[in-house]
């Protein structure tokens, strides 16, 4: 039977596409016991909206999403200017010039860059000019200095010749950049999306953009709970082991361009994981995304308080690593409920939790994809399963080796591992020699 869709929209930054009560408090007893990941991706998608946009300056802008169009407020360049050190000439001057008879030329003016000439260029004059200097008005060329019996360099602080010979003929125009001929004015130069790189950074200062508009950046609150969890600034004692989800899920939220908000870990009591709820819900985040307490067990809490602060859509997912699952919404904020295995916690984020941040963001989600030959045979149980893998390049081929064990617990293997292995769904052995997808975690060498 086909998913229901409950569609996305709303009108502002909190407002999600929300399912029918009867829909959404479903018990996991009547939800479908695995739903397929991609139906399960579309259904998230169609929840996120982007959010809404704030000001930053340009210096701080690296790496944000532009919120609005930007058109040009001016010309670039914005008045013309000489291409070449040499000197500015009438072209006309310069037709019949050659090697053996030269063109003789008048020195009436010195144009360095930042100079604003008034005096009118005459036919038989030259001007000694700086690249990016403005061109003085009865200019049309530009012999470069290599071209003149001048051996001037730039800034070498002697003063010009009282007559230049030039050596070769130049057309109309040459060596000169016109106004306007990179940016015209009112140009659209940076559209909507756009992620400020360096070389966007240096147009928006050349157009004297100073401060604009960008989308936010996704405010995500981290949550994990377990009595046998320590931060890593505690003692390790018998039975205890480290938190390391809260600190891979910050690097990750960062990595896709959010804001992580890691608060402290709550112990396996009803009344400190209502409170960390709560707590998460006073930040007024845009996402929440708890690592610990979606698996079925005594220890599972966290159903109870969803079901007295939120709506649950789903709480399985037919996916290895990651079963459990769980995704719905806190009071209208998208909620994720991560497996508490580190590596399951790893590949549900890459797989349903960085496309959510990535709309979320404003941001283009480009998910690398390659096809990769198997150089040992893979398992898997039937579900939809990604294998951690290694990558190299081989013989023209992508060569995929597991990193060893695939237990959900194993962090070495995300450690080592390039990409994820796509098994498909129903499928239980993957002899060596295959072709699989092979979805990447880092660049490809």
């Amino acid at each position: 039977m086909p998913l229901p869709h409950f569609g996305g929209g709303g009108v502002g930054v909190k407002l999600y596409a929300i399912m029918p009560a009867q829909v959404r408090n479903r018990s996991a007893e009547t939800m479908p016991q695995l739903l397929n990941v991609d139906a399960a991706l579309a259904q998230i998608l169609a929840d996120m909206q982007p959010l809404g946009s704030e000001s930053v300056a340009l210096a701080e802008s690296l790496g944000r999403v532009i919120a609005t169009d930007i058109a040009a407020p001016l010309d670039l360049p914005p008045f013309d200017n000489s291409a070449m050190d040499g000197y500015a000439i009438h072209h006309a001057d310069s037709l019949s010039a050659s090697p053996q008879q030269p063109a003789t030329l008048h020195v009436t003016q010195d144009i360095s860059a930042g100079d604003s000439p008034t005096d009118t260029l005459q036919p038989g004059q030259a001007a000694r000019i700086m690249t990016g200097a403005p061109i003085p008005v009865g200019c049309s060329a530009v012999a470069p200095v290599e071209d003149t019996d001048d051996n001037w360099r730039k800034a070498s602080g002697t003063a010009p010749p009282e007559e230049v010979r030039i050596y070769s003929r130049y057309g109309y125009g040459a060596n000169i950049r016109r106004k306007g001929e990179n940016i015209a004015f009112g140009a659209t130069i940076m559209g909507a999306g756009t992620i400020i790189q360096p070389a966007e950074m240096g147009m928006l200062a050349a157009i004297g953009c100073a401060r604009f508009e960008v989308l936010r950046k996704p405010k995500v609150v981290i949550l994990g709970s377990g009595d046998e969890l320590v931060d890593v600034h505690e003692t390790l004692s018998a039975g205890k082991i480290r938190d390391t989800n809260s600190y891979t899920l910050a690097g990750l939220i960062r990595q896709a361009g959010g804001i992580p908000i890691r608060l402290p870990i709550a112990r396996d009591k009803l009344s400190e994981i209502r409170a960390l709820y709560s707590r998460a819900l006073g930040i007024n985040p845009d996402m929440i995304i708890s690592s610990a307490g979606v698996s079925v067990g005594a220890a599972d809490l966290v159903r109870e308080v969803m079901d007295e602060l939120g709506d649950i859509d789903f709480w399985r997912i037919n996916m290895r690593p990651g079963k459990p699952l769980a995704y719905g919404a806190l009071q209208g904020i998208p909620f994720f409920g991560l497996p508490g295995n580190p590596v399951s916690t790893m590949v549900t984020f890459e797989v349903l939790v960085r496309p959510a941040l990535a709309k979320l963001a404003g941001r283009a989600l480009r998910r690398r994809t390659i096809q990769a030959t198997t150089a040992d045979d893979l398992r898997s149980d039937g579900r939809r399963s990604y294998n951690r893998v290694r990558l190299s390049r081989e013989g023209g081929a992508v060569v995929a080796r597991s990193t060893g064990s695939q237990s959900s617990g194993a962090l070495m293997s995300m450690l080592l591992a390039d990409g994820l292995a796509i098994i498909p769904e129903g499928q239980r052995f993957v002899p060596a020699g295959s072709e699989l997808p092979v979805l990447l975690l880092r660049p490809l060498e």
